[in-house]
């Protein structure tokens, strides 16, 4: 394993629950409200009293200047354990594992992972201009202060070294679009022609309008909790397998072109005990299209600088041979700030148990997750994966 570390199974430990709370382009509601309507829906769809919930693991972008100690206060909660995980698409990922851990170990019984974000007329600006010190320094007074440059950095960094096209990137979208399309409030509501996303307007070259997520606002939020806890409730629950995260992952690499994934991918097949053919259903974190071609190769579907013919040799769509962000992911649902690194996981849970708000993947018994996040101009900082089985 890397670094040598002894990791343990998560026997025992179960995340179950999924709720969204339906996405709005534009809201005048703050980051608070958008959490609490995630954490009561949760707690209804588990049947708990908020006294119940003695953990909780937050994310946002729009919550400032609260953290999660100050939500606690303004929703009446008292938990024993509680996490703030700012890591953006990494959130979700490495909050399960914080909040699998604190049932593993006892601190907790029933953890609710909660990530919202609002998004006022003006709010994505302000977001962007004080992301980061590195943006506040060294990025925004020139002009380049959001993701759309950084990703086309890196994306045309990509397409040199290995050969990728748009037309490959557009069908990662495409087929994103389509699965979009049975999910009553995904963003997203018309088909997406290949002819449509070629002649989409420039954005940031080469990336042009479809190759980016539209900020909205939304929440996500699911349990965790042991397995018997979750039957004596009756919820329909998925079992945790394994997970990995990692942080500023190969800070050599002039321009990112493979992010943590790459280093830890081995510990998270070895862990799980199964390979990667063995995968059912993909949800990656999907903020532009090359980041979903970089997961595809480091967490071992493809070989390094395979992405695109794996690309080319495969369908996307959740009835095809490669199910993948069965729900559109953030590319046709939305990018609800911070919860857009949930998503996935809300969704993987839903098809694991059957219980999808869009189209049912054929198969679903095991699922991969991945997210990734933070990223500073030339590359992202949070990456992690977590792979989930269906209950027996």
């Amino acid at each position: 394993m890397t670094g040598g570390a002894i990791r343990m199974a998560y026997d025992g430990v179960v995340a179950c629950a999924p709720v969204t709370v339906p996405y709005r382009r534009f809201s005048i509601n703050t980051a608070h409200w958008w959490i609490a309507r995630a954490l009561d829906g949760l707690r209804r769809a588990a049947g708990l009293e908020p006294s119940q919930i003695d953990g909780l693991v937050l994310s946002s972008f729009t919550l400032g200047p609260d953290t999660a100690v100050g939500v606690t206060q303004h929703l009446g909660l008292s938990p024993r354990w509680l996490d703030h995980v700012p890591m953006g698409g990494a959130s979700g990922v490495v909050g399960l594992r914080r909040a699998a851990r604190a049932v593993q170990c006892g601190d907790a019984r029933f953890v609710a992972c909660v990530a919202g974000d609002t998004n006022h007329v003006d709010s994505f600006r302000k977001t962007l201009s004080t992301f980061s010190r590195f943006a506040q320094d060294a990025v925004y007074p020139y002009g380049a202060g959001g993701a759309n440059a950084s990703f086309a950095l890196i994306t045309k960094n990509y397409m040199n070294k290995y050969g990728a096209r748009r037309e490959d990137f557009g069908k990662i979208c495409i087929a994103q679009r389509q699965n979009a399309l049975a999910v009553p409030f995904a963003m997203m509501k018309k088909p997406l022609t290949l002819d449509d996303y070629m002649t989409a307007r420039p954005i940031c070259d080469p990336l042009h309008l479809f190759d980016c997520v539209m900020p909205c606002a939304g929440a996500e939020a699911f349990l965790v909790c042991r397995d018997d806890d979750a039957k004596a409730l009756a919820i329909p629950a998925v079992r945790l397998l394994a997970t990995i995260e990692r942080h500023n992952a190969f800070a050599d690499d002039p321009v990112q072109e493979r992010g943590g994934w790459a280093m830890d991918a081995g510990e998270l097949w070895r862990m799980a005990g199964v390979t990667p053919d063995r995968i059912d259903i993909v949800e990656t974190y999907d903020d532009y299209p090359v980041v979903v071609m970089m997961q595809f190769e480091d967490l071992g579907f493809c070989k390094k600088g395979e992405g695109p013919d794996f690309v080319r040799s495969h369908s996307f769509t959740t009835d095809g041979d490669f199910p993948h962000n069965t729900c559109g992911g953030q590319l046709s649902m939305g990018q609800a700030g911070a919860a857009g690194g949930y998503l996935g996981l809300t969704e993987a849970m839903r098809q694991l148990t059957g219980r999808p708000i869009g189209r049912p993947a054929a198969k679903a018994e095991l699922a991969l997750v991945s997210g990734f996040g933070m990223i500073n101009y030339d590359r992202g900082l949070s990456s992690g994966a977590a792979i989930l089985a269906r209950a027996s």
